[in-house]
């Protein structure tokens, strides 16, 4: 009785302890997908009893008010403004839009040395903001800090810096940017470089490629990116460890993925997937919107490129390929465009500002998602079981789409080759081969497949994590080891030196015998 008694305690105690919590929580990216993700996380965990902190941009700040939750603002907009006027650096183009469709012409190693250094400007705007230094400079004390992990290391140091737990949220699924501080394995064989365009499936020659691309990204990071974010550690919280102590301490790494819409990859303990967290229970649409999609009887059509693309920045001329496709096809079209009409704007388009998109994709005439391959849009597009036609960008949107199409319930159009012809044939393609639709639903009923919800689960691992103290029981002992330790090349270069001693060994005894013998056998012929 006394043991049950005691038991009892201390899980009263843990648990008053997980929803007692003081939580520092940081979504800096400037992309709106990414602060929604972190709202959705702190937000319930302010739901849940727990004192959240919320470094976030003032333009994304939750309007839902809730007394355990208090938002710090910071502001990127005025500095890019201006620093768009005075510099020719690419990344603060007055139209940061238009350097995104731009960035689908680059290559892949560009690609990724640029998108590291892009992560670094970002860390050090971040660094730079009033906000952030006066919260540095208070007394304050926290549990956790909850990272979004975004091209940012030299974040790790207020985890050190207050002490606490660190849990850092993946925008995207397992990648080089996770895996090494988590000790996870990254093997380019099946598992693509998330700035390529392949898929888990890839042939000799992509394989080559792939492995040459991770290695590139690895070595770019360790000698090149990492000691750079390290400058920006030890300028903001002197007197740090080295960010290369700092890199390997997160306890857990929620990731943004699910085997509906993600190759299926070996993950350590403490790496949980929590795609599909984001997903809202569905809404009541908006009258005119719900009319005009209840009215279509040959189906509906949402194109949409996200929130950071803007149809103005695109060309002339595939603005009007897709304009004219369009006007030629008997369903209607539901289109999210920055401006109240288009140049050419045929009778079955519909122009929408803001759209809410997940309500329409829920809506049975849907028929089809044209998409910029971002991942949000397709867990919520898999989610509602529409087939997709995706014209990836920028970041991981070429390696998402070659997913997609490997899986079958999509087709990709790559942005340098759209034209009138391919744009029509590839919509009529997904429009009129019912495998699209098929393997849709198939990836829609394995997300839904579930044992809990993605949200419940990422709240149950974050307490999991403050109940048990930084859980350093689900650590894989990769991290203990050095690299040339953990591809056991050290045990490689003593299994080949034995390996050639014993073959050295062996020709000499082997030479010594047969010159002996030679000797006696003319010794023996002199005779």
């Amino acid at each position: 009785m006394k043991a049950t008694l005691h038991v009892l305690l201390l899980q009263i105690t843990f648990i008053t302890f997980a929803q007692s919590a003081k939580i520092l929580g940081i979504f800096h990216g400037y992309s709106g997908s990414h602060q929604h993700l972190g709202n959705k996380i702190l937000l319930e965990l302010a739901a849940r009893g727990h004192q959240v902190t919320a470094i976030v941009q003032r333009k994304f700040a939750p309007k839902t008010a809730n007394e355990n939750y208090q938002p710090i603002m910071i502001e990127y907009d005025s500095y890019l403004k201006s620093k768009c006027v005075t510099t020719n650096d690419p990344l603060f183009h007055c139209s940061l839009s238009t350097n995104l469709y731009k960035s689908a012409e680059r290559g892949l190693l560009d690609t990724i040395s640029s998108t590291a250094g892009t992560g670094l400007v970002w860390t050090e705007l971040f660094f730079n903001q009033t906000s952030v230094q006066n919260l540095l400079k208070s007394n304050q004390e926290f549990d956790m800090v909850i990272l979004e992990e975004f091209l940012n290391d030299a974040f790790k140091g207020f985890c050190n810096f207050y002490t606490a737990h660190c849990v850092s949220v993946s925008v995207v699924g397992p990648s080089r940017f996770t895996n090494l501080q988590m000790g996870n394995p990254l093997n380019p064989s099946y598992m693509p470089e998330i700035l390529s365009r392949y898929s888990s499936e890839m042939s000799f020659f992509q394989r080559l490629v792939n492995t040459f691309s991770i290695f590139f990204g690895v070595i770019n990071f360790y000698w090149s990116i990492l000691p750079k974010h390290n400058e920006i550690l030890q300028k903001n919280f002197p007197g740090s460890p080295p960010i290369t102590e700092l890199f390997y301490r997160t306890s857990l790494m929620l990731l943004n993925s699910h085997v509906s819409v993600s190759s299926p990859v070996p993950l350590v303990p403490n790496m949980i997937e929590i795609g599909g967290f984001h997903l809202n229970t569905p809404k009541e649409l908006p009258r005119d919107l719900q009319n005009y999609l209840d009215e279509a009887e040959n189906g509906v059509i949402y194109f949409s490129m996200g929130s950071n693309l803007r149809g103005n920045d695109v060309e002339e001329s595939k603005r009007n390929a897709i304009i004219k496709v369009f006007s030629q096809l008997k369903q209607r079209v539901l289109w999210k465009w920055e401006n109240d009409t288009i140049p050419g704007q045929p009778d079955n388009v519909k122009l929408g500002k803001w759209l809410p998109q997940q309500d329409i994709l829920g809506h049975p005439n849907i028929k089809l998602f044209v998409t910029h391959g971002g991942l949000l849009s397709i867990i919520e597009t898999i989610y509602h079981g529409v087939p997709i036609v995706g014209i990836p960008i920028f970041g991981d949107q070429e390696m998402n789409m070659a997913v997609v199409e490997a899986d079958g319930y999509g087709k990709l159009l790559r942005f340098s080759a759209l034209t009138e012809e391919t744009f029509r044939k590839a919509l009529t393609e997904v429009l009129n081969n019912d495998k699209y639709k098929e393997n849709a639903i198939r990836r829609s009923r394995i997300m839904h497949d579930q044992p809990m919800k993605p949200l419940d689960r990422a709240m149950f691992w974050i307490e999991y994590v403050l109940r048990h103290e930084g859980a350093p029981h689900l650590r894989t002992g990769a991290l203990n080891l050095n690299w040339f330790q953990v591809l056991c090349l050290d045990v490689l270069t003593v299994i080949i030196l034995i390996v050639a001693s014993f073959i050295f060994s062996t020709y000499c005894i082997i030479n010594v015998v047969s010159r002996g013998y030679l000797k006696k056998q003319i010794k023996i012929k002199k005779r």
